[in-house]
C-alpha cells in the first residue's frame, strides 16, 4: 500500500467515518480515488488535510468530509443518473462515479472542464463525463436525473434543476448569500411539488449563471435606503471597542490587564513562535503580574530541563553540574532571543529583592521534547540522594539510551521492532521515584520537584515518540495534556495561592473547541483543560498581526530565516481588525463586554497560525483555521505590523557567571 493510499483510508476512517458517514460504498469510494491527482502539485501535500484547496480559475476542490456528506445526503444508489453542477477538478463527480451508474459533470471553467476530463480518461473513470457549460441551467437533454448536486452557493434552488429531478429525485446544493450558506436537500415528491430540509451551515463559492449569481457575484440591488440610519460596519465596531495600547516600557502597558489579576492562570499566547511585538508584550504583562498581583509561575512552551537550567539562574539557585546548555536544539530562536534575554534579566533582578525561596517567580517548561536532558537530571538526582535507586533507574532508561539523542526515532522502531518494554520501565521509574516523595522531599524539596517532573515528562516523551508515528490527534492530546498536568503540578507544588502565567503558542492556548482543531479534529489544548479545571479563573489571551517580518523556517531543523508576512486574508479575523484603523489595542471579548460585537463575531472565519515553520507560498492551507473568536479567547491583543525577533549570538556576556542560562 503506497503512502497516499494509507493516507486515503486514514482520512476516511478517521476524518469522515467518525462525523456519521455510513454509507460503505461511499467510504470505499472516498478511500480510492486519488484526491492528490485533484489539486495542484504545490499542495499535494495537503491534499488530506480535511479542508478545501485552492485550484485553478479561482475556483476551489471541497473539503472531503462536506463531499461526503452531500453525496450520502443525495442518497446516491448503484445505477443512479447523476449530474453534477461545478465540477472544478473533477474530484467530486470521480468519488459520486464510484458509487452511481452514469455522472454528467457542467464545469463553466474552460481550463477546469477540459483538465478533469482529462483526469477521468487518465484515471480509467469512463462513466463520467465533463461538459464545458452553465450549470444553472442543467442538462435537460439528459434529464431526469436520479440526484443532482450543485457545488456551488446560490441565493435559490434555480428552477430549471428543480425540474430536472425524477420524481423521488434529491437535489443537494448550498442556498444563502455569499458569505455562507446552508446545505440544502430538495426532493421532488411530485410534478408539482418539492419539500426542502436543511441539513447545517457550509460556505461555497457562488453559483454564476443564468438562473444563479452575476459573473461578479454580487447582488444588483442595494439593501440601503434613502435616510435610513448606517449602521456600523464589523471593523468599526472592533475600532470603537478597541483599547489602544501605549508602549511597552509605559506602566500604563501592564495596567490594561489588571483585569485578569485575580485569576488563577493567565495564558498569553502569539500568533507565531518569532515575532518581536509578542515576546516583548507577554514580558511586559508578565513584569506587572509578577510585580503587583503574586504572580509567582512563568510556565512556557519549552522543554522543562532546559527551562529549569533559566530558573536556577533567576532564582539565584546553584546550577546542576554538567546540565546541557539550554535550548541548543530546533528553534534555537524561540528562546535564545533578545526579548527573552531582557524578562529573565529583569526577573532575577526581582528575586535578588525577595528572600523567601517559595515567593521568588519561577521559570518553567511545559513541554515534552527533551527526553535526554531528562533522563540526566533524574539520575543525576537520585546520584546524590539514593544511589541505589540510581542502578535501578538506569536499567529501566537503559532500553531508551540509543534514542536519547534523537528520541523521533525510537517511535519507528518501536512499530517495526516490538519495544514495548521501554514503556513500562519508565512507567516504573516515574511510580518509584513518585513513592518516595515524602523522603526525598525532605532532603531537598526543589530539587525533588524537578526530578519527578523530569520523571513524568520521560514516560510521556516515551509515549509521545511511539504514537507519533500513527498520526492523528493523539500524539497532539498527549502533548497538551502533558503541558497541562505540568501546570497543574506546579501549582499543587507552590500551594493553594499560587497564580501562575502560561507563555504559549495562540493553538494551545486558545479554547481548541472554538476551532476547528476541536471541532474537525477532535484535538483538545492546555486553554480548553484550563477552562474545564479552573473556569472562569482562567483567563486566555491571544495575539494577532496583520503583515511585517517573522523569524522562522522553511522545513524542520532548517535554518532560521527572517521572512515577510502575507498581508491577512479578507476573510480572517486578522483582516477585521486591520480594518479597523488601530494600529495595536486589547480587545477584550470577556462575556458583559461589548455585546453586540461579541455576537457579530461569532461567525466562524479564519485565524492565522504561524509557528516555527512559515511557508508563505502555501499559507491559506498550511496556516489557516477556522475559530469562533470570541469562544475561542477572553481578549486579543492586537499589532498591525510586527518585527522578527532577534536572536542571540554566541557572544560572552561580560560580567555575566557562566551559570548564565545562555552563556557560551
Amino acid at each position: 500500500m503506497t503512502d497516499y493510499q494509507e493516507t486515503r483510508r486514514r482520512m476516511v476512517d478517521v476524518q469522515i467515518a467518525r462525523r456519521g458517514v455510513r454509507d460503505a460504498a461511499l467510504l470505499d469510494a472516498m478511500r480510492t480515488v486519488p484526491r492528490e491527482r485533484f489539486v495542484p502539485d504545490g499542495l499535494a501535500e495537503f491534499a488530506y488535510e480535511d479542508g478545501p484547496l485552492p485550484i485553478e480559475a479561482g475556483q476551489t476542490i471541497s473539503q472531503p468530509y462536506i463531499v461526503a456528506a452531500m453525496v450520502e445526503a443525495a442518497e446516491i444508489e448503484p445505477g443512479s443518473h447523476v449530474l453534477e453542477v461545478g465540477a472544478g477538478s473533477g474530484y467530486a463527480a470521480a468519488v459520486l462515479g464510484q458509487v452511481a451508474g452514469r455522472v454528467v459533470a457542467i464545469e463553466r471553467h474552460r481550463e477546469l472542464a477540459r483538465s478533469a476530463c482529462a483526469r477521468m480518461s487518465d484515471l480509467g473513470y469512463d462513466n463520467v463525463d465533463v461538459r464545458e457549460g452553465d450549470g444553472t441551467l442543467g442538462l435537460p437533454e439528459e434529464a431526469p436525473f436520479d440526484a443532482i448536486l450543485v457545488a456551488a452557493g446560490g441565493l435559490e434552488v434555480p428552477d430549471a434543476l428543480q425540474r430536472q429531478l425524477k420524481i423521488g429525485g434529491r437535489l443537494v446544493m448550498p442556498v444563502g448569500g455569499p458569505d455562507v450558506q446552508t446545505l440544502c436537500k430538495v426532493t421532488r415528491v411530485a410534478k408539482d411539488r418539492f419539500e426542502q430540509e436543511s441539513l447545517g451551515a457550509v460556505k461555497f463559492v457562488p453559483l454564476i449563471g443564468a438562473q444563479g449569481w452575476p459573473e461578479d457575484g454580487r447582488r444588483a440591488a442595494s439593501d440601503h435606503r434613502p435616510g435610513a440610519s448606517r449602521k456600523l460596519t464589523l471593523p468599526e465596531m472592533i475600532g470603537e471597542a478597541a483599547e489602544p495600547l501605549p508602549d511597552f516600557d509605559d506602566p500604563a502597558f501592564g495596567r490594561l490587564f489588571d483585569r485578569y489579576a485575580d485569576r488563577r492562570v493567565v495564558l498569553l499566547g502569539e500568533a507565531s513562535h518569532g515575532t518581536s511585538e509578542f515576546y516583548r508584550a507577554r514580558a511586559a504583562i508578565t513584569r506587572h503580574l509578577v510585580a503587583h498581583h503574586g504572580f509567582t509561575i512563568v510556565a512556557v512552551e519549552a522543554d522543562w530541563p532546559d527551562a529549569a537550567t533559566v530558573d536556577r539562574y533567576v532564582r539565584h539557585r546553584e546550577p546542576r553540574a554538567g546540565a546541557e546548555k539550554p535550548f541548543e536544539r530546533f528553534p534555537t530562536w524561540m528562546w535564545r532571543n533578545t526579548d527573552v534575554q531582557a524578562l529573565i534579566h529583569w526577573m532575577r533582578e526581582h528575586n535578588a529583592g525577595v528572600a523567601e525561596m517559595s515567593r521568588r517567580v519561577g521559570f518553567y517548561g511545559l513541554d515534552i521534547y527533551n527526553m535526554s536532558a531528562s533522563i540526566g537530571a533524574v539520575l543525576d538526582y537520585l546520584d546524590r540522594v539514593d544511589p541505589e535507586a540510581a542502578k535501578v533507574a538506569r536499567e529501566r532508561y537503559g532500553c531508551l539510551t540509543p534514542w536519547q539523542k534523537n528520541p523521533a526515532t525510537y517511535g519507528r522502531s518501536a512499530l517495526n521492532r516490538g519495544y514495548a518494554e521501554c514503556e513500562q520501565a519508565v512507567i516504573e521509574q516515574c511510580q518509584a521515584l513518585l513513592q518516595k516523595r515524602l523522603e526525598y522531599a525532605e532532603r531537598d524539596g526543589e530539587a525533588f520537584l524537578d526530578a519527578a517532573q523530569n520523571a513524568r515528562l520521560i514516560a510521556s516523551a516515551e509515549r509521545y515518540y511511539r504514537i507519533m508515528y500513527y498520526g492523528g490527534a493523539e500524539s497532539w492530546n498527549l502533548r497538551d495534556t502533558h503541558m497541562f498536568e505540568t501546570l497543574q503540578h506546579l501549582l499543587d507544588a507552590m500551594g493553594p495561592n499560587a497564580k501562575a502565567i502560561v507563555w504559549a503558542h495562540n493553538s494551545h492556548i486558545g479554547d481548541a473547541r472554538a476551532t476547528d482543531m476541536g471541532q474537525t479534529r477532535d484535538e483538545l489544548n492546555i486553554g480548553q483543560l484550563c477552562r474545564e479545571t479552573f473556569g472562569d479563573q482562567a483567563g486566555l489571551i491571544g495575539f494577532g498581526t496583520h503583515t511585517g517580518t517573522v523569524a522562522a523556517a522553511t522545513d524542520w531543523d532548517g535554518d532560521m530565516e527572517v521572512k515577510r508576512v502575507n498581508p491577512s486574508r479578507r476573510d480572517s479575523y486578522e483582516r477585521l481588525c486591520h480594518d479597523s484603523g488601530v494600529a495595536h489595542f486589547l480587545l477584550d471579548l470577556g462575556p458583559g463586554k461589548h455585546e453586540a460585537l461579541r455576537r457579530a463575531l461569532m461567525e466562524p472565519r479564519l485565524e492565522r497560525f504561524i509557528g516555527v515553520i512559515y511557508r508563505p507560498e502555501t499559507e491559506r492551507w498550511s496556516h489557516y483555521s477556522e475559530a469562533i473568536l470570541p469562544e475561542q479567547l477572553d481578549a486579543y491583543v492586537w499589532f498591525d505590523e510586527t518585527e522578527a525577533v532577534t536572536p542571540l549570538g554566541p557572544e560572552h556576556h561580560r560580567g555575566v557567571p557562566e551559570t548564565y542560562p545562555f552563556g557560551q
